[in-house]
């Protein structure tokens, strides 16, 4: 994957350019309707922690962006002053990463478009808000949930819902477990299923054909924050983002064969999933890494009471198929060997009470590469109840280590099938017994077909202790039946417990569990 390097921020930096980019604010801004830039997708902000976050936005034509940042919704105050370029070889999308921020800080920010044709025509501000994270002890609540424009359901009269109820929870930041777009889902202006007619009020001709060039899986993304209840969440609340899938095509890994598809006129999986990238690196306030651009993998610590370990199960894994070889880190590769010393680095060395594993897909449901003829292994799990095999030996070493070391207070989080579900792993049901227990929380879609539910491989113990899922005959039902998931967690400063709900389109509570930390 590739990305572009953007600029990062320090105060310092920011002090040092005030006078400047004062001078150009005080130039006369000339607001004509006709000629001045406008922003077109709204804005977001990604990946806070407790100096700072990214933010992004994207303007409808070439323009210097004047990007402020304030402790007031007012900007009585404006503390931050930088100038971004938009221009067209990033979709005129920018971001920027923003340092030396106070802990715990409500941060609103500010981005004003010049035209670069006419420097002094100035367009309309568009604002947004987050919070950086805590360094002490206080609650929190976070959300999940992935899926986002799946199986052709776009943007109805009644828009994306699910983000409309989740901006009712006040959340501090919002984990995307991926499927952030569907790049291979063509949709229509009405489709037939059950529940009715589907209608797509909103179509741009990206998104009804499968993406092939950076322009068309550019414009997944745009297509997604045309809604305006996307635009609202995304304003109030920073996103962590991950990728899955359909960033570039169903089940993609190195050995997807697209040559019988007649959908794509480029075959190449490997120049699609290197544009896909590029893609969700422009259009996602997701952070870069200077000695790794492109790299999702990432930990974000949000205080003493909680870290959270990003992980990335398909850009580093080998193809798809049988899986079932006896070997780690050879064809069955699925985080690969870099994550994998990272995550367990990264996890030795947390003293956070709480270790949230945000996984973007499942460990225990069986998800096949060939849904239609179950064939081939996609995720973790192999159909196979015995000891581990094929890509399950990654997820066994590491919970071995994870029990050896006496990491404690593991939470797995994913999305990916389509419904949503809670997982309790034990050694007590499981043929591979070298781990502690822990639990996994699924959930989604947000605004795509509901699945499942999935068959449960007992490799490492699964047992079901809630689920819902349309279930045989009912499969991918339109999101106007209601059947879109996203889940809540709470993490109480007083007692450090952990709540986690399973929640619906409708705010309806389905489930909870309270779970308590073991403590060192």
């Amino acid at each position: 994957m590739t990305s572009v390097i953007l600029p990062r921020l320090s105060r310092r930096s920011l002090l040092a350019t005030g006078t400047a980019a004062a001078g150009m604010l005080a130039m006369p801004a000339i607001l004509r309707a006709a000629s001045a830039p406008a922003f077109t997708h709204g804005v977001q902000s990604g990946d806070a922690h407790a100096a700072g976050g990214m933010v992004w936005t994207r303007v409808d034509r070439p323009s210097r962006v004047l990007l402020e940042v304030s402790t007031t919704e007012s900007f009585a105050d404006p503390r931050r002053i930088a100038m971004l370029d938009a221009l067209p070889d990033t979709d005129m999308a920018v971001k920027c990463a923003i340092d030396g921020l106070g802990a715990d800080q409500q941060v609103f920010y500010r981005f004003t478009p010049y035209d670069l044709s006419d420097i002094n025509s100035a367009g309309q501000p568009i604002t947004g808000r987050f919070r950086t994270a805590p360094t002490e002890k206080r609650s929190i609540r976070f959300g999940w949930s992935g899926d986002t424009a799946g199986q052709g359901y776009g943007i109805s009269d009644e828009g994306m819902k699910t983000y409309a109820t989740m901006g009712q929870h006040e959340l501090d930041f919002f984990i995307h477990s991926g499927d952030t777009i569907y790049a291979d889902g063509v949709m229509k202006p009405e489709q037939d299923g059950i529940g009715g007619v589907w209608k797509n009020s909103v179509l741009t001709p990206e998104v009804q054909k499968v993406a092939e060039t950076l322009d068309e899986f550019r414009g997944r993304y745009k297509y997604n924050q045309m809604d305006r209840h996307v635009q609202e969440f995304c304003a109030a609340v920073p996103f962590y983002y991950q990728w899955d899938d359909h960033e570039v095509t169903n089940n993609w890994s190195p050995g997807k064969d697209l040559s019988h598809d007649d959908r794509y006129t480029e075959k190449s999986i490997a120049l699609l999933s290197a544009r896909a990238g590029r893609a969700f690196h422009e259009m996602t306030p997701i952070s870069y890494q200077p000695t790794e651009p492109g790299r999702i993998y990432r930990k974000i610590a949000y205080g003493p009471l909680l870290d959270i370990f990003m992980l990335d199960l398909r850009s580093y894994r080998a193809a798809n198929g049988p899986g079932m070889e006896e070997t780690a880190g050879g064809p069955a590769t699925l985080l690969g060997d870099a994550q994998i010393a990272w995550l367990k680095d990264a996890l030795k060395g947390s003293t956070a009470t709480w270790k949230v594993i945000a996984c973007d897909m499942p460990l225990g449901i069986v998800v096949w590469d060939n849904a239609k003829d179950k064939k081939g292994v996609e995720a973790v799990a192999q159909n196979d109840p015995g000891s581990p095999k094929g890509r399950e030996l990654e997820i066994a070493d590491l919970l071995r280590f994870i029990r050896d070391q006496k990491i404690a207070n593991t939470v797995w989080l994913t999305a990916d099938v389509h419904y949503t579900a809670a997982n309790h792993y034990s050694p007590d049901r499981a043929e591979f017994q070298e781990f502690e227990p822990f639990w996994e929380f699924v959930s989604g879609p947000l605004h795509a077909g509901t699945f499942g539910p999935g068959e449960m491989d007992k490799t490492f113990g699964p047992e079901v202790r809630f689920v819902k899922a349309p279930g045989e005959g009912r499969q991918n039902l339109p999101p106007s039946e209601g059947m879109q998931f996203f889940g809540l967690v709470d993490i109480d400063a007083a007692t450090q417990q952990m709540k986690v709900r399973l929640m619906d389109v409708g705010n309806t509570e389905l489930w909870s569990t309270v779970l308590d930390p073991v403590r060192a």
